[in-house]
């Protein structure tokens, strides 16, 4: 019974369990998964670890507080002061365990528990960027685009965050919204701008002063299907942070009875937006 269910864990979910472990049967090269598209790290405003506790608030001083006015003479001086709020990341404990038998080891052609656990690296960064996401979803403001992103949609979701004295710096696209990008005439007509780079990447890299990304469509790194659809306009500087108690850690362990090698992969992690009016979000239908 432990035999069948670790084949579950390694087969595929389309595929007939535990066949990928049989080498007669497979080429002597293991054809690797795809890398998905993920945000860099080094969009959000900030990434801190190892702080102490379970969590921890990062203070903001409250936009447009603070005023001063005209006083008459002999007129009291009023009395005001910077207002502050608080965001707080609680890291939540993702993980999963990996269990490989010794029949596994010796009779595969591939080292399965490595590889495994080369897959899971790539499972918590999809989760980041997934975490990452969810909190864009937190946009001040979302502009409807119909059933094709315009260059109205982007310079509108652009003058609503400069209208709250931020800088557009990035702009990250769904799959089906870099479709829309590319069949607008103004970015694709590449000629005009006097460079290749349509040529070369498939789509502008710098759209109106900002750096554009792409985000996998992948469930596994985007909170829905529908996510493919959206774009998101920020300010990296103040848009969103990542809180990190622990990352990735691995623990190796055997389970004698069960002949097996094991390990358990977890990480706690939290991701907050700072402040909203520094996001602009656009959907597509």
């Amino acid at each position: 019974m432990a035999f069948k269910r670790i084949q579950e864990y390694i087969g595929t979910d389309d595929g007939v369990a535990g066949t990928l472990l049989i080498p007669k049967l497979i080429m002597p090269t293991m054809i690797k998964e795809t890398d998905k598209q993920l945000l860099p790290r080094e969009m959000a405003a900030f990434v801190r670890s190892g702080f102490e506790g379970s969590s921890f608030s990062v203070n903001l001083e409250e936009q447009d507080t603070l005023d001063i006015g005209e006083i008459s003479e002999g007129a009291e001086v009023p009395l005001d002061s910077l207002g502050h709020q608080s965001v707080t990341f609680t890291p939540k404990k993702y993980g999963v365990a990996i269990r490989i038998t010794r029949e596994m080891k010796e009779d595969s052609q591939f080292d399965m528990f490595q590889n495994n656990l080369r897959v899971v690296g790539k499972r918590f960064a999809e989760n980041e960027n997934k975490l990452v996401i969810g909190q864009l979803d937190e946009a001040n403001a979302t502009i409807a685009g119909g059933s094709q992103a315009t260059v109205a949609n982007i310079t509108e979701g652009m003058n609503n965050v400069e209208d709250n004295d931020y800088e557009p710096s990035d702009f990250v696209v769904g799959n089906e919204f870099l479709k829309d990008l590319r069949n607008i005439d103004l970015f694709t007509e590449f000629g005009k701008s006097g460079d290749q780079e349509m040529l070369d990447k498939g789509f502008r890299g710098v759209i109106y002063g900002m750096k554009v990304s792409r985000y996998s469509s992948s469930t596994k790194a985007v909170p829905s299907t529908s996510h493919k659809k959206y774009g998101y306009i920020f300010d990296r500087d103040y848009a969103y942070g990542i809180g990190i108690k622990r990352d990735m850690t691995v623990e190796n362990f055997t389970l004698p009875s069960f002949d097996m090698d094991a390990a358990t992969v977890t990480q706690r992690i939290d991701v907050k937006a700072l402040r909203k009016y520094a996001i602009a979000k656009i959907t597509t239908s």
